[in-house]
């Protein structure tokens, strides 16, 4: 019930089928009404006839001419029968379609015409009383014929309801679909905003969602700009400074490294904290990025940085595996990653990339020292080093998890096959 084209079909459904089952019950109940009351008025009839054509004698015997008002009369198993009897209850007279049948018995399953008269003879006033019948499976055939036809119209009406309706909700909701696909061509970096014409119910939506995205756009923009300016404008009195204790005497040495030191140490800061501002974090409408260019550019460069070492490099990227966010954050991620292996391997390093359910995976492994499990949770805290004997700030694994956090995944450590340390980093694909 997700969708909202099923929610309101089913909806539509539902109505159609009650509407119709109302409508046929009351169209029923309609038609049973009037059949019944035409027979009864036909049985009427049928009785005032009966009542013309009979004849009475002066001792108050009847007889019927051998033409009667109603052929069924004379036919058995009609369904018509009709009889005269007398103040006693004694049959006079009993039509032909009536012989075999017991009286009195299954009358409550019949319509019935009943008049009594006193006949005026020469002898008197004879009471006679006149019954017209008439069995109901004749009416429930006719109702049952109803039934059917009325049933099978009203099915096809209802289909030809629902499937106008379909259209009407399959029209009614394309700009609807329009903007979703617009949404997914800005997800896949195809266009830059939402362009279409809609409704104006929708209007005010793709407007809004324009407007949000040009802002984001532009806060994001002056905030990469803002960072840089104070990079710059932090680094450039640092190495001036830097580089003006380095020419003092060597009577101040030892004052020079304590300052280079803390120098030394706010240049990691700066340089971790800007890493850390300038992070987006995972965005639904981010391109997505193939992973295996960025891969290999940076395996290329790392190779040429450190040629005398004679790293063997492999590479394992599942077709299709993409990173959905900044190109400046997974070319961080990976080249912090790729350059603690190139470091601290022996000879081999292997990168694999692909999906695991709806999660990105990435593993970087060498056939380094490896890390031991308890001083882990000491190389991911920003200035945390394994080994001081190798260049570095001690911040790239922590600014690997500070941008694998913001994207709302996970950086773990573990041992590689190849027999030294694999960093893993799992991200939302």
């Amino acid at each position: 019930m997700n969708s909202l084209t099923l929610r309101v079909g089913l909806i539509a459904a539902l109505v159609v089928a009650i509407f119709a089952g109302l409508t046929a019950l009351a169209l029923e109940r309609a038609f049973r009404d009037s059949a019944t009351h035409a027979l009864e008025e036909r049985l009427q009839a049928q009785l005032f006839m009966l009542m013309g054509t009979v004849e009475v004698d002066a001792g108050g015997a009847v007889s019927m001419p051998e033409r009667l008002p109603d052929a069924r009369l004379t036919l058995p198993d009609s369904g018509l029968q009709a009889h005269v009897t007398d103040a006693r209850g004694r049959i006079l007279w009993r039509s032909p379609s009536a012989l075999g049948l017991p009286m009195g018995v299954g009358m409550e399953d019949r319509f019935l015409a009943r008049m009594t008269v006193d006949w005026e003879t020469p002898g008197g006033l004879v009471p006679l009383t006149f019954t017209v019948m008439e069995d109901r499976s004749g009416l429930e055939a006719q109702l049952s014929e109803y039934r059917r036809s009325l049933w099978g119209w009203l099915a096809v009406l209802a289909v030809l309801l629902l499937a106008a309706q379909s259209l009407a909700l399959y029209l009614g909701l394309m700009p609807l679909r329009r903007v979703a696909r617009e949404l997914r061509a800005m997800e896949q970096g195809d266009q830059g905003q939402i362009t279409g014409h809609y409704p104006a119910e929708l209007k005010p939506l793709t407007d809004n969602l324009n407007t949000l995205i040009q802002q984001e756009r532009a806060q994001l923009a002056r905030y990469r700009d803002g960072l840089a300016d104070l990079a710059h404008s932090l680094k450039t009195p640092l190495a001036v400074l830097r580089g003006s204790l380095e020419q003092r005497s060597d009577t101040d040495s030892l004052d020079s490294r304590q300052v280079l030191e803390q120098l030394e140490r706010m240049d990691r800061i700066v340089a971790y904290q800007l890493q850390r501002a300038a992070t987006s974090g995972r965005s639904a409408l981010a391109a997505p990025l193939d992973v295996a260019p960025v891969m290999q550019r940076l395996a290329d460069t790392l190779n040429k940085v450190y040629r005398d070492k004679g790293v063997a490099f492999s590479m394992q990227v599942q077709p299709g595996s993409h990173f959905r966010g900044n190109e400046g954050d997974l070319m961080e991620v990976l080249g912090n990653l790729l350059d603690n292996a190139w470091k601290f391997c022996r000879q081999r390093v292997r990168a694999v990339a692909g999906h695991r359910g709806r999660l990105l995976e990435i593993r970087v492994e060498d056939d380094g020292p490896g890390i031991p499990a308890d001083r882990v949770p000491a190389i991911l805290a920003r200035g945390g080093r394994l080994d001081e004997g190798v260049p570095g700030q001690g911040i790239g694994l922590a600014v690997v998890s500070e941008i694998v956090t913001a994207y709302g995944g996970d950086l773990l450590v573990e041992d590689s096959e190849l027999g030294g340390a694999a960093l893993v980093i799992r991200l939302p694909g």
